[in-house]
């Protein structure tokens, strides 16, 4: 029988009470299958377990500069990058089944799957934990899950189902189950169970809380309201109902400042649900130097990579006016250079005039400036997506937005210095939210999957919305029906002969 080793992160196992706490590894032994589950700190080891593919997020990946965040970036013709990280590829629509973010997020999801899998049956059981700490933990590990195959069939479709441990290599010959089975057997199923435990709303030390919980389940019935399963108005009034929740919690809240965001002391704080978690001299954020420009001398770090860059058309398609636009919101276009590269009384030293556009969400002041080690985190929700969510889910639910849709909406804009909108149809209000969604979301991973599930994309320089196929991006290239999805990884398809490639690929 083949034993699946996972490490037993003492840290994280016996003090829960800080991100360092929750990142430090020190190995004491290993866990397998077989290992008997004799203790809480044991079974808060295989939960732990089930959270380490959650770095897939941002993990560095592939050529210089790479990161498996670009991807979804680069697909929607709204992100350039240096050559090496094979970004040409993807907004020239000539990637394949052989591209490493691809083969990255597929093994990366389906690892996480393993250990979650591995973590609901081990802590399943155990006979001597109080029935709310069991029950807790399992919805930690069934949302995990459920968050690993939510990110898989919106990128890939139909995907195995598994839902148990694998034991035989006859096990891995699993064939691709339909979409709408993956939601309703695993997703949304592991997702309701876990809204009944007693997690807290908010975790500081950045695990799953109660606020992560309906946040995921209201993407999931977002998602699953429109394409490609078109659950229709129940799942929007379903998604609606999560969202809100987290709102009238009162838990979170926006911050005052964009730049609030880019500080590490309010990493899991305020406006953060869900984050990748960082700490400095563990495992630092790598989205500071892909973000930065390519070899411009404005950091501490040696490599200034230019792995992930805004289109200028993009950046310039925002309102006027529009506050994240502004000088070191959202972007930046000049910084000092820095003493290393310049010398003393060269003006650049000052100010370095960068000739475009660069990405200020992922820029740790310290880091830049000094150590090279980014203490940020990576987000994967925050309370301005659930709010635009609940715009966008109820607005569609009651066939006309609602005062509470109104201000969800209005109060992102207010922050953005910008005048509220005032649509009051469904299908005016509606295209507000998606904009929305875009300007304030940008480059966080959101923009692809709303293509995919509106089958819209806003088209930067008219400013209207076209249809996802037919649809030319700021490069000159077509969507087509294929690119909806991504090939399945060819290793894949080599390894396992029951999987069927997606068409056209």
């Amino acid at each position: 029988m083949k034993k699946h080793i996972i490490c037993l992160v003492a840290a994280a196992g016996f003090t829960l009470t800080s991100c360092e706490d929750f990142l430090k590894e020190n190995p004491t032994g290993s866990l397998t299958t077989s290992s008997p589950v004799s203790s809480p700190e044991i079974a808060r080891a295989f939960v732990d377990g089930a959270y380490s593919n959650i770095t897939t997020w941002n993990n560095g990946g592939g050529g210089w500069g790479g990161n498996n965040a670009s991807l979804l970036e680069f697909l929607t013709g709204k992100a350039d990058g240096n050559s090496q990280t094979e970004a040409f590829k993807f907004y020239n629509l000539e990637y394949d089944a052989r591209a490493f973010y691809i083969d990255n997020w597929w093994s990366g999801m389906y690892s996480g799957i393993a250990r979650a899998n591995l973590a609901i049956q081990k802590v399943g059981e155990i006979t001597t934990l109080p029935a709310a700490t069991k029950t807790n933990m399992i919805a930690e590990a069934k949302t995990m899950r459920a968050l690993y195959y939510f990110q898989l069939v919106r990128m890939f479709g139909d995907v195995p189902k598994i839902t148990g441990l694998i034991t035989e290599l006859g096990d891995v010959q699993t064939p691709r189950s339909p979409v709408k089975e993956i939601y309703d057997e695993i997703i949304i199923p592991d997702l309701l169970e876990a809204e009944k435990s007693t997690l807290p709303w908010r975790d500081v030390a950045g695990r799953i809380s109660m606020g992560a919980i309906k946040s995921i389940l209201a993407d999931v019935y977002l998602t699953y309201a429109g394409f490609p399963v078109r659950g229709g108005n129940q799942a929007y009034a379903e998604s609606a109902k999560r969202s809100k929740e987290l709102l009238d919690s009162g838990v979170y809240s926006l911050f005052t400042e964009y730049t609030d965001m880019i500080n590490p002391a309010n990493r899991n704080q305020k406006e953060f649900i869900l984050q990748v978690q960082h700490e400095k001299d563990i495992r630092n954020n790598g989205m500071t130097p892909v973000t930065l420009p390519t070899l411009r001398g404005i950091g501490a770090y040696s490599d200034e990579y230019g792995g992930l860059t805004p289109r200028k058309e993009f950046v310039e398609s925002y309102e006027k006016g529009d506050k994240r636009t502004q000088e070191k919101q959202f972007y930046y276009t000049f910084y000092k250079g820095h003493p290393s590269d310049y010398p003393l009384g060269d003006p650049r030293r000052e100010k370095l005039e960068l000739g475009g556009y660069y990405i200020y969400k992922y820029f740790d002041k310290q880091a830049v400036d000094n150590d090279a080690k980014a203490n940020l985190n990576f987000t994967i929700y925050r309370l301005a997506d659930v709010m635009l969510m609940y715009a966008e889910a109820s607005n569609r639910a009651e066939g006309k937005p609602n005062a509470q849709a109104v201000k969800a909406l209005n109060d992102i804009r207010a922050r953005a210095l910008l005048p509220p909108v005032t649509a009051t149809t469904m299908e005016a209000f509606e295209q507000a939210v998606w904009a929305e969604r875009y300007f304030e979301l940008a480059f966080e991973d959101k923009m692809w999957f709303d293509m995919i599930r509106t089958r819209k994309v806003r088209n930067d320089i008219t400013k209207r919305w076209d249809d996802f196929v037919g649809h030319t991006t700021i490069y000159g290239k077509t969507f087509q029906e294929k690119h909806l999805l991504l090939p399945i990884p060819k290793r894949e398809i080599d390894n396992n002969r029951n999987l069927t490639q997606n068409p056209g690929f």
